[in-house]
Order: structure tokens, then C-alpha cells, then sequence
């Protein structure tokens, strides 16, 4: 029954698609009203309890009786919740959408649903056609060659990377024990968050940024803890990279690259390495078995963005393996990544 007195559990949609189906189908909806929630701030105006449709158009310039229905919408996912008087609140899991809280994920919603990413993801029955990236398809140009014809894209590139790493720094440089003293090379490392966390945890540690040099510029190394233990380079890492590094660390960085370009960037690492010196491999581990993992929808963004691919621990282990190394061992970190150390041979 279809008509005026149908119950919502007569709808087509609700009888004719499983559950799963209808919630992948309009993800794409879902994504955009958490855009549109973003963009206008109104988890920012809810900061200090509920309020009506009415009362964060009028702080938000927004219209009305659309942000009810997309609030209406966020709050089937439990981002938000109604109360009977039509007013809004930000629930436990909607908080990271507030700006200047500690773990904000503002920057990052706005990043995964920036055009660069919606545009590219509408060419992806095109590169299953012939494997070339969904956004090479959709701007005509690589994206990270794009990424450095436009600030505009570069900044929301940047600011959403460092919100969705978060505390991912520090856990990292938590997850690994390193040596009282020793020398650690952070390749690609851009500003460097991680080998900050690294060098304040190991207060007999010295390190070296390497990266673009218009990157290490802007670099977050200062501070009295870390004067005198740090330096920086600049240069390209499918050329060469620092010799003389206990540890190489290369965060990020693989799953960008395919694997004959991987293999480049490790061969840099391993001409600049001394036997027995430490890398560790600072990326997602995919499961096996059909497991969910975050990595897994990653990889799809991989696939759409650029020619990398995120990658199991075998083919780590294989890479790693042809390039000179020995994979030793893989540790948790409490985030997304991994460490996977590996001995150059």
C-alpha cells in the first residue's frame, strides 16, 4: 500500500532494500548534511545547550525550516537529538563538530566532504574501467600537483590531515620504545608533528625534518625541551634522503604511492641507511576476512584521490622485502596506523 495511509513501513524503500543497502545508497546525503552542518558552524552555536531551528537560523543566517530538516536527518544518526519542544541539541557523539574543542573533527568533515573529494568520488565507475585515479579523471591533473597550483585546496587539505591525525602523533611516538640515544630521520615528515612527539618523549633523541623546503619552513620544531636536537632539510625523497639516521620514519607516506613509486621512495631510504639501521612504517595495517577497519574505506579514498592503496601486512612484508629490508614486527598504536619496523639488510 502506497497511498495517504500507508505506514512508514510500507514505503517501497523500506520494503524493497535491505537495511544496508538503503544506508549506503544515501550515504551521499547523509554526507552532505553534515557538510552543510559544518560549513554554517551550528554545532558552535549549541555549545551551551539546545536550541530551536529558529533561533540558529537567526545566529547562523541560515534558513529555518531547512536546517530543521537536516538536523532532523543528523539526528537519526545520533549526532543530534529533538526534544518535544522542537529544540536541538549536540549529542556525546556530534561534539567533535565544534570548532576549538580538544579532537575537533570540523576541519576533517570538511576536507572527506570538500569537492575535491565529492567530485572525484562521481568518477569512480571510471577508473574501475581503467584504474586511473578518480580525481586525475575528474581535474585533469594529479592531485597532489593540483594541491600545489591551489592554497585554497591546499589549506583545506592540510587543516583537515592535521584533524583527523589528532592525538595520532603523540600515540604513535607512545606505541614505540626508542633508545635513550639515537638519531631519527622523519621522511616526508611535513611540519613535524610526529618527530616532536618522538623527541619530546626522548629527551637523548636527535632528529631531522625532511621534506619539501617550502614545508619544512613552516615547521613546529621550536621549543627550549628540543633546542639543540634538531635540524632541517629540504629535498625530494625519490632522489635521496638524509644518511645517517638510527631510525627512518616515513608516516603516511606509502599509502599515497603505488608500488613501483613505494619502492623508489624505499630505495632512497635504504641508500641512505646503514645494515641493522631501524624503519618504521608509519601506516594502516588492512585486515583480512572481510573485518571491518577504517583503513578499508581509506583505501577507497586512495583509490579515488591518488595511485596509492593501503596495503595488508603482506604486502608490507613483501615490499619492504624487495627494497632491502626485514619486516620485524607490527605494533598497535590506539589509532588508525600501525608501526611496522623493519632492519635494513
Amino acid at each position: 500500500m502506497t497511498g495517504p495511509d500507508a505506514s512508514p513501513d510500507d514505503h517501497p524503500l523500506a520494503t524493497s532494500a535491505p537495511p544496508v543497502l538503503h544506508e549506503v545508497m544515501f550515504g551521499h546525503v547523509h554526507a552532505a548534511a553534515l557538510r552543510a552542518v559544518a560549513v554554517h558552524r551550528i554545532p558552535d552555536h549549541l555549545a551551551d545547550g539546545p536550541r530551536t531551528p529558529g533561533e540558529l537560523a537567526g545566529l547562523s543566517g541560515t534558513d529555518a525550516a531547512a536546517l530543521r530538516r537536516v538536523l532532523r536527518l543528523l539526528a537519526v544518526r545520533g549526532l543530534f537529538h529533538e526534544d518535544e519542544r522542537g529544540r536541538f541539541r549536540l549529542e556525546p557523539a556530534g561534539q567533535p563538530l565544534r570548532t576549538g574543542v580538544e579532537g575537533s573533527q570540523h576541519a576533517g568533515v570538511l576536507m572527506i566532504t570538500d569537492p575535491m573529494f565529492t567530485r572525484a568520488a562521481a568518477e569512480l565507475p571510471q577508473t574501475l574501467r581503467g584504474g586511473r585515479s578518480s580525481f586525475e579523471l575528474a581535474y585533469g591533473t594529479p592531485f597532489f600537483d593540483h594541491l600545489h597550483k591551489s592554497p585554497e585546496d591546499r589549506a583545506v587539505f592540510d587543516s583537515g590531515m592535521a584533524a583527523l591525525s589528532g592525538r595520532e602523533d603523540e600515540l604513535v611516538a607512545r606505541s614505540y620504545a626508542f633508545p635513550e640515544r639515537a638519531r631519527v630521520v622523519d621522511v616526508g615528515g611535513g611540519r613535524g608533528g610526529l618527530l616532536r612527539a618522538v623527541l619530546d618523549r626522548g629527551p637523548g633523541l636527535d632528529g631531522v625534518l625532511f621534506d619539501r623546503p617550502a614545508t619544512v619552513a613552516e615547521h613546529l620544531l621550536d621549543g627550549p625541551a628540543r633546542e639543540g636536537r634538531w635540524r632541517t632539510e629540504g629535498g625530494d625523497f625519490f632522489e635521496a634522503v638524509p644518511p645517517g639516521g638510527d631510525f627512518y620514519l616515513l608516516k603516511h607516506i606509502l599509502h599515497d604511492w603505488s608500488d613501483e613509486d613505494a619502492l623508489r621512495i624505499l630505495g632512497s631510504v635504504r641508500r641512505a641507511a646503514a645494515a641493522g639501521a631501524r624503519l618504521l612504517v608509519v601506516d594502516a595495517v588492512l585486515p583480512g576476512g572481510g573485518v571491518p577497519h577504517p583503513a578499508v574505506e581509506l583505501d577507497i579514498v586512495m583509490l579515488m584521490a591518488v595511485e596509492g592503496r593501503e596495503r595488508t601486512a603482506a604486502e608490507f612484508e613483501g615490499l619492504l622485502s624487495r627494497a632491502g629490508f626485514r619486516l620485524h614486527r607490527i605494533l598497535p598504536t590506539g589509532a588508525l596506523p600501525s608501526v611496522i619496523e623493519a632492519v635494513a639488510v
